[in-house]
């Protein structure tokens, strides 16, 4: 469950969090157990793109918060962490307001991160997913349209 929670928040965010956010459970208490949760998460996120096709924007990412909270125990409350997370993120965007480039993506970090368990490491992965769009954006400057997309798409998929 604490996998859909994580995926759905990842769904959520905006561009700069919505990062490929992956877990490595070798650090897990049991990586076997975590793996297949994984491999779980990576199918209902695949079968959820393939219901939201065709979709943009808000339509979309209701669609998408709709068919990934489908999948959980209890879809309530999903759904309601869901409209937690969009809330947080409005809050965020309302405070980092008036502030540009990376000014406004450390706000953002920051902002989102202030309500975690654990601040510091929150703060770490969101700047570690910062440096690695910023390394996408610099591959792929120099394209547009499709070719973009498939340049977006191939430095995401190296690890």
């Amino acid at each position: 469950m604490k996998a859909a929670v994580f995926l759905l928040g990842a769904l959520l965010a905006s561009g700069a969090y919505a990062q490929e956010r992956e877990f490595d459970c070798s650090k897990a208490k049991d990586p076997k157990a975590c793996e297949e949760r994984a491999a779980k998460m990576r199918a209902a996120h695949a079968q959820a793109e393939k219901a939201c096709e065709g979709k943009q924007g808000a339509a979309r990412r209701e669609c998408m918060v709709k068919e990934m909270c489908a999948e959980a125990k209890d879809p309530k409350a999903c759904e309601e962490r869901a409209a937690k997370g969009r809330s947080a993120q409005r809050d965020a965007r309302a405070a980092c307001e008036g502030k540009n480039g990376a000014e406004h993506e450390q706000c953002m970090v920051k902002q989102m991160c202030a309500e975690s368990k654990d601040p510091p490491r929150c703060e770490a992965v969101g700047n570690e997913r910062l440096a690695r769009r910023e390394k996408i954006r610099e591959a792929c400057k120099d394209r547009r349209g499709e070719e973009l997309k498939a340049c977006i798409r191939e430095q995401r998929s190296q690890k």
